[in-house]
């Protein structure tokens, strides 16, 4: 049997009018130590981030989301932040902000396979 293991998780928002809280969910960050795993993955969905806010760019903020995928990689393509340990960049990632791109606040569980939980995440809570 597979051993499971916790892990802890945030969804990547988009938060294009901060003074009005209103967001889609465009991403997801998830870190399981046991396993090695810090990993980002992002889907937005154009059509939907038009409806709300037609004034956003995706070429604006694709770069921005991309580098949280690359701070999860670690290394020197994400800077000074890729040398800290998993655990700090996920912390880092994940801490509260008020630009357009947010976390949301950190959930937990129990899995043996983060990378399908990342999947699955990524199914129901970012993509409709």
């Amino acid at each position: 049997m597979p051993e499971e293991c916790s892990f802890s998780y945030a969804l990547i928002r988009l938060v294009p009018r901060v003074e009005r809280e209103e967001f889609i969910n465009v991403g997801a960050i998830l870190f399981c130590p046991a396993k090695s795993f810090l990993k980002a993955s992002v889907d937005v969905d154009c059509a939907r981030v038009s409806a709300l806010a037609p004034e956003i760019s995706i070429e604006e903020i694709t770069p921005h989301l991309q580098s949280i995928k690359t701070i999860c990689t670690g290394g020197r393509e994400a800077g000074d932040i890729g040398a800290l340990p998993p655990s700090s960049r996920f912390h880092w990632l994940t801490a509260p902000r008020s630009t357009i791109i947010q976390p949301s606040t950190v959930h937990s569980g129990i899995c043996t396979d983060p990378e399908t939980v990342l999947a699955d995440l990524m199914n129901k809570m970012v993509r409709v």
